[in-house]
């Protein structure tokens, strides 16, 4: 097998935490640096434009695509899981909205034996990474990559916030603030209309570095160990053949929440009697590998509009279209402008919360499912998630291939509360479009349709139609040595092998309360800190 150099850090993975780790790892001229990533480079043009989610989030050749187990609370239905696969990662094809989650989220990690994660500690990790068109303030800062800018207001999108207030939701003009309660538009992660992905942050302005090698459509297929220390990793480019790079110092798995516990589980690191049952020799028992999967499992309400002013009468009209296309290119506004929701809210629904457990994405448009085309019909959509999940899932994999995809099982709904909050959503999301603001608009509801009124009618609704909301965490969970199931230890270092990093969203040991992108971005930005420190 042939090498194909030596790197003092080897990062697998380009997504929305590698892309900030090589960043700021090269940002030493001594440091060499090489990032891995398994799609191609982000060259696709409805990669920039905002509304372009819809084409490329299940593109076969920018997405994973993958496939979740037959969920035995979903009526046993297999969820689609798109995950970017390309520069950039997921941050390159998602819905592009920038939310951080709560102060109490970080602090429920610190307490569970993170030291170092809790709100204080992370709150200058989001502003350095941060370019805030809003300008500088305490929760915020506008000198980093990261441009975070303001959607444009929209009719249904100013009457939804209206609604919400009017069912008894203050309003909140920065979920990233001081409070998260309260309706309001989202911000995203767009720079004057054009998308602004992990890639285009924080590796596009420094491409030119010579100690940074970026190689694209190589697919890592396993790490190489030598007396439970990472040497190095090995490649697979796109014609099958197999390659060697070596790591001086340490190697960094920042490939998600799948391709994460994958890699590990490939490499001889996981459960051991499961290893065995695939074919492949343990390196390192350790049992947590691939578990504590959680999602933000979305139910997502259709109802139908009275006036003409969806996205769907956009798309359906040949001279509207060519409206919105003269409108992005001359002035980078209108329709293609719009990420996946514009206008939403965080609320308190349960009791027994101190905090907002349900999210609202209000979205001015509706399909049958994020990737697909729109309704031939004009309607708007009110998709809802419970934010704080108990249901746990597990990713591992059946082969010794690592062209196999893993084995996926999301267990969506499993946890009684998951199944009434997942009702009580789909009530939120009723008892603010039935408000005054709204009536002038409302012609009907589409989905789940006025004639399911019980809890037991509206869960059942929820196991047929429910999905994922691309949220994936926690499946090399950090955690304390007391943890028996943590993967990693309070500086992402893997539990039991020298060298080796875990730095993205699988480290996370509870799921935010909020949109994923932006803290893992600020996990990439401390994760960079750890190693630079050591």
């Amino acid at each position: 097998m042939k090498n194909i150099g030596e790197y003092d850090y080897v990062i697998i993975g380009a997504g929305s935490a590698g892309c900030v780790v090589a960043n700021r790892l090269s940002a030493d001229p001594k440091i060499r640096v090489l990032l891995v990533e398994a799609g191609p480079p982000d060259r696709n043009l409805w990669l920039k434009v905002p509304i372009g989610y819809a084409k490329t989030i299940s593109n076969p050749s920018l997405s994973w695509n993958y496939q979740t187990a037959p969920e035995p609370e979903l009526n046993d239905r297999s969820i689609i899981w798109p995950r970017g696969k390309v520069l950039g990662g997921s941050s390159s094809v998602n819905g592009l909205i920038y939310t951080r989650g709560q102060a109490e989220d970080y602090n429920h990690w610190r307490q569970i034996g993170n030291s170092g994660w809790d709100y204080d500690s992370v709150l200058p990790y989001f502003r350095r990474s941060e370019r805030q068109i809003r300008g500088a303030d305490e929760w915020h800062g506008d000198k980093g990559p990261l441009a975070v800018s303001d959607l444009e207001p929209n009719t249904l999108g100013d009457s939804f916030i209206e609604a919400a207030q009017q069912a008894g939701l203050p309003i909140n003009q920065d979920f990233n603030g001081a409070t998260q309660e309260g309706a309001g538009y989202f911000q995203v992660t767009t720079r004057k209309g054009v998308r602004c992905s992990a890639a285009q942050a924080f590796l596009k302005p420094i491409r030119h570095r010579k100690n940074l090698k970026i190689l694209t459509r190589y697919l890592v297929t396993r790490l190489i160990i030598t007396e439970r220390r990472v040497t190095g990793v090995t490649l697979r480019d796109k014609t099958g053949e197999n390659f060697s790079v070596s790591a001086k110092h340490e190697v960094i798995l920042s490939a998600g929440s799948i391709n994460s516990p994958q890699i590990l589980e490939l490499s001889g690191i996981g459960s051991g009697d499961r290893l065995r049952q695939v074919g492949v020799d343990v390196v390192h028992d350790l049992p947590g590998v691939g578990h504590n999967l959680q999602d933000h499992f979305q139910v997502r309400s259709i109802f139908r509009c009275r006036k003409p002013i969806t996205l769907n009468d956009d798309l359906m009209n040949p001279l509207r279209l060519i409206r919105a296309g003269i409108n992005y290119v001359f002035r980078r506004s209108g329709p293609m402008t719009f990420s996946a929701g514009s206008a939403g809210c965080f609320a308190k629904v349960h009791p027994s919360s101190k905090t907002p457990d349900t999210q609202i994405h209000f979205i001015t448009f509706s399909t049958d499912r994020p990737g697909e085309g729109l309704h031939k019909f004009s309607a708007f959509t009110s998709s809802t998630c419970y934010l704080r999940p108990e249901s746990r899932g597990e990713v591992h994999i059946t082969s010794s291939d690592p062209s196999v995809p893993p084995r996926i099982q999301a267990n969506y709904l499993t946890a009684t509360r998951d199944q009434e909050m997942a009702v009580r959503g789909l009530r939120l999301s009723r008892r603010v479009i039935a408000q005054p603001a709204m009536t002038q608009f409302f012609q009907s509801e589409e989905r789940p349709g006025s004639a399911l009124n019980s809890d037991e009618e509206l869960l059942e609704f929820a196991r047929e139609t429910g999905g994922t909301i691309f949220h994936p965490v926690g499946t090399c969970k950090m955690g304390p040595a007391s943890d028996v199931n943590a993967v990693v230890d309070s500086e992402l270092r893997v539990r039991g092998i020298d060298s080796l990093r875990v730095i993205d969203a699988s480290i996370m040991p509870t799921l935010i309360s909020a949109n994923t992108n932006a803290p893992v971005i600020m996990i990439g930005e401390k994760g960079a800190d750890f190693i630079l420190s050591s």
